[in-house]
């Protein structure tokens, strides 16, 4: 009981110095109205009569002053939220880039007991010659390098912050009970939609704070360019490794920002700069497994200009499906087809039919014939205007999406100061094209012809009372078509080709049942005839579907 007494007044504690800050910054409303604040309205420090003047063109600004005096957590939020210009805008994004993850260090006696109690060993067990000041510190995690005590390899040592992981859970239900509130009861707020921006942190920083998670995620990554020489991921120990501390390999070399400015010919910064794209782009087409914050200051240049990522602690994940899709996105981008764009998003589900409006459909165009009216070479432009205008049409896109808009917009930037005649949209044109073609390479006919058929099969079990329950129902009067018009030719082919279908699997499932007829390992070859017949032009319309993308 005393435990709980003692957790609900830090709790409140903490919402008395949050509400400070946010009276501070013109924000106290948002307590003051879920509060005794509300019985007593001569406490409050201004009155809610208009959303709009709430909402004015200084919130960027106080938001960011709220969040920076607020702490590690808030801070966290700030820099999730200026990857988000789709949920909060792009004003609001680009100030929060301006936050600033610098914390006090903290003392070395206090990192040392941490080591200890997670490892379970004495320091002077594992390393040798520590160094007490941190490389880097941050509101979680401080930095230390030494050298293994067992074969004497330079190491950094990863530590999280004593009580960071209770500071972040006590913050993370006041974010929740601040954003439930915001949403209720300022009108205007609710395209913010804050209730799920909250929920999506918590997914994130979770995921931060249990370092195993960049264990993993180091591991994933360097099994995925283990066959490419000219890209290094760190080493892990994993036996040194817990879910707060991770002892790894110390990467010798220079930070990409600092090659970027250097003036002298060590480097050979146009290769650097396709290695950049070119590992980038495996990460989020062919792996699924991408970076999620590939900025300067989290890659690292080595001897021979070999690329190696750091700071692995936040990664997205994409399965096959979406990174075909992207492709031909990508491609539909570089090429400029207003119309093909708009399917491809409706296809993907990042914008459904009845936000197909012809104002999304005018915005698009507009963005076309900006970027369209010579050669396009860069794709950051392009890409942060479509956010916009996914932003001004009330389209929240998915996260993954977002991340990758930003991953190819840093890495575009830092290729272009490296070699300004880098052509991004034509690197990216080839490799999307390779991807693409990839959906027709016969391996990938033949894993999607053995899925057809094991659908087959499934189907051919339950084709009985399927038939069944059809034919009820349509002596009954009980089944209703509804039809779309998307382009009638276009269709009824589909429907042509797909009645056909339907027709043989039908005819075959019956053959199949039947005892009589010739047969071949026991089943009947009518049957089979059918089924093949009925794969040959399922995969007949895949490609054609393929054909028709590549246009």
């Amino acid at each position: 009981m005393k435990v709980r007494n003692k957790t609900k007044n830090s709790d409140i504690q903490r919402i008395n110095q949050i509400y400070k800050v946010l009276k501070k910054n013109d924000f106290g409303y948002l307590i003051e109205e879920n509060t005794f604040f509300k019985t007593f309205p001569f406490l409050r420090n201004r009155k809610i009569n208009d959303d709009a003047e709430l909402l004015d063109g200084t919130i960027p600004i106080r938001v960011r002053k709220v969040l920076e005096e607020l702490g590690p957590a808030f801070i966290k939020l700030g820099q999730m939220l200026s990857t988000r210009p789709d949920l909060v805008g792009l004003e609001i994004s680009e100030e929060l880039e301006k936050l600033r993850d610098e914390t006090p260090i903290t003392d070395f006696s206090e990192i040392k007991e941490v080591i200890e109690s997670e490892l379970g060993l004495p320091l002077d067990k594992i390393y040798k010659d520590i160094d007490e000041t941190p490389i880097g510190s941050a509101s979680i995690g401080q930095v230390h390098t030494a050298k293994l005590k067992k074969d004497n390899k330079k190491v950094a040592i990863k530590v999280q912050k004593p009580k960071s992981e209770e500071i972040i859970m006590s913050d993370l239900k006041i974010m929740k009970f601040l954003a439930v509130r915001i949403d209720r009861y300022i009108n205007k707020s609710k395209v913010y939609n804050f209730p799920a921006i909250v929920m999506e942190f918590e997914k994130t920083i979770l995921k931060e704070i249990n370092f195993l998670e960049e264990v993993r995620n180091m591991e994933v990554l360097a099994n995925n360019f283990k066959t490419i020489p000219y890209i290094h991921i760190p080493e892990a120990y994993i036996q040194y490794c817990s879910g707060k501390v991770i002892t790894m390999e110390f990467i010798e070399g220079k930070q990409l920002s600092e090659v970027i400015e250097d003036k002298s010919d060590k480097y050979n910064k146009k290769l650097i700069a396709k290695r950049g794209m070119d590992s980038y782009f495996k990460q989020v087409m062919i792996d699924g497994f991408f970076h999620a914050d590939p900025h300067p200051g989290n890659i690292i240049i080595l001897d021979k200009n070999k690329v190696c990522y750091i700071d692995m602690g936040m990664m997205g994940i994409l399965d096959d499906t979406f990174k075909e899709n992207l492709a031909e996105l990508i491609l539909l981008l570089i090429n400029g087809n207003t119309d093909n764009i708009i399917n491809q998003l409706i296809y993907m589900d990042i914008i459904t039919p009845a936000q197909n409006t012809p104002e999304l459909k005018a915005d698009i165009n507009d963005l076309m014939k900006k970027y369209y009216g010579t050669k396009l070479k860069n794709v950051n432009g392009s890409i942060e205007d479509l956010l916009d205008v996914m932003v001004k049409n009330n389209v929240v896109l998915p996260r993954e999406f977002v991340m990758i808009a930003r991953g190819l917009a840093l890495i575009e930037e830092s290729g272009k100061k490296l070699n300004p005649e880098f052509d991004t949209a034509e690197e990216l044109k080839g490799l999307s094209k390779k991807i693409i073609l990839h959906k027709a390479s016969p391996q990938r006919l033949v894993k999607i012809g053995s899925n057809y058929l094991l659908e087959i099969g499934h189907l051919a079990k339950n084709l009985p009372n399927t038939v069944n329950n059809t034919l009820s129902k349509l002596e009954e009067g009980d089944i209703t078509i509804k039809l779309k018009h998307e382009g009638i030719s276009e269709i009824s082919k589909q429907v042509t080709t797909a009645i056909i279908i339907a027709a043989l699997i039908v005819g075959s499932s019956l053959a199949l049942f039947a005892d009589k007829g010739p047969t071949l390992f026991n089943i009947p070859i009518l049957g089979l005839i059918g089924y093949i017949i009925s794969f040959a032009l399922g995969m007949y319309l895949v490609v054609q579907y393929i054909m028709f993308n590549l246009d």
